[in-house]
């Protein structure tokens, strides 16, 4: 079987590796390069909607991203046990019409032990703000690695 490391148990350091990992995959907004981390029936709960398996969460990934312009995300470690990582993270984009918002939410994340998602919780509010009040400002893609994270912005 196919595994995705870091693997459970995770220490802080390979938890905060996975938090990376994923950070970038998200950043890509590549739907087909973020569902290779998921289980074939991984679960989700994000805002009001509940996709299950691979193939409901690329669609829901495909209708983000064509909604979320511009999307540039930090997300960050803040806990963790065997299988198990929680995080926060906040993420800057903007509508069709030009408006922008700051999406700042926490996840709860759930590992099998070959260190693929099975569960994946996610509570998320948008706060619009005026484009000037942009904190998230680097070239789309990866964050670059000297780019300051959510606790160094006091978010």
């Amino acid at each position: 079987m196919d595994s995705k490391p870091p693997l459970p148990p995770f220490t802080a350091e390979t938890a905060a590796q996975k938090v990376r990992m994923a950070e970038d995959a998200w950043n890509s907004r590549d739907p087909d390069r973020v569902v290779q981390v998921y289980t074939e029936d991984s679960r989700w709960r994000n805002r009001a909607e509940f996709p299950v398996g691979r193939a409901q969460i690329r669609e829901f990934l495909q209708r983000k991203w064509a909604k979320e312009l511009d999307y540039r995300l930090i997300k960050e470690l803040w806990a963790y046990t065997d299988n198990r990582i929680a995080v926060r993270f906040a993420y800057e984009w903007h509508d069709d019409a030009g408006n922008w918002f700051r999406s700042y939410g926490n996840e709860n994340w759930e590992f099998n032990e070959y260190g693929f998602m099975q569960r994946r919780f996610a509570s998320i509010n948008d706060l619009p703000i005026k484009a000037d009040e942009r904190l998230f400002d680097w070239p789309l893609g990866r964050r670059p690695d000297d780019h300051a994270g959510l606790s160094e912005l006091g978010l």
